[in-house]
């Protein structure tokens, strides 16, 4: 059986080295960064960025979409990226780690972005400037949960739905209060 010749590496750099570096790039660290780690000129990183989307989108079945999400998942792993951190990310590694490990945290923090969405903040920028987490983390984290939710759901479809509720009320309170109410909290009927 041959490889598919969609994943063979563009200029030395493979899919899972791709993955880990737009991981980490949605973690603040620079394409400088990544183009010297990886050991190539910016421009090569630059053309390799817009080269394997162009992989991702030849593949009808779906299978280097696949392994990107893996990879990226598990940035952190990478031989030569995985410990590369932005100098502004290490202040809240407590945070980062507890998406990561603690499910109920991640599941929490997924209801609180999407409420801060509903009351006009941005809530990655709000995940951030709160929890320390950038959007990166956060979407590894939402990478590596997403099938262990998807079962839950099936599971306790119930028991997840009351969860994600009581999540959803805390959060609108939060917000509303922030805000100085909910726009229609002094309308009498």
């Amino acid at each position: 059986m041959s490889e598919n010749p969609l994943l063979a590496p563009i200029h030395g750099i493979t899919l899972e080295d791709y993955s880990a570096a737009c991981a980490k790039m949605g973690n603040g660290l620079s394409e400088d960064a990544i183009a010297k780690a990886l050991g190539v000129e910016l421009p090569v990183w630059q053309e390799v960025s817009l080269l394997w989307p162009e992989r991702m989108k030849q593949d009808e079945t779906f299978h280097i979409v696949t392994l990107f999400g893996q990879h990226f998942g598990a940035a952190d792993q990478h031989p030569i990226l995985g410990n590369l951190q932005p100098d502004a990310s290490a202040g809240n590694a407590g945070n980062v780690e507890r998406i990561k490990n603690d499910k109920a945290y991640y599941q929490e923090l997924e209801v609180a972005r999407q409420v801060a969405y509903e009351y006009g903040v941005d809530g990655a920028q709000w995940i951030a400037d709160e929890y320390g987490i950038s959007i990166g983390d956060f979407q590894i984290a939402a990478m590596n949960w997403g099938d262990e939710i998807r079962k839950d759901m099936q599971t306790d479809f119930d028991n997840y739905n009351e969860t994600q509720a009581a999540y959803q009320e805390k959060y609108r309170k939060q917000f509303a209060d922030a805000q100085g109410g909910d726009v229609a909290d002094d309308i009498t009927f």
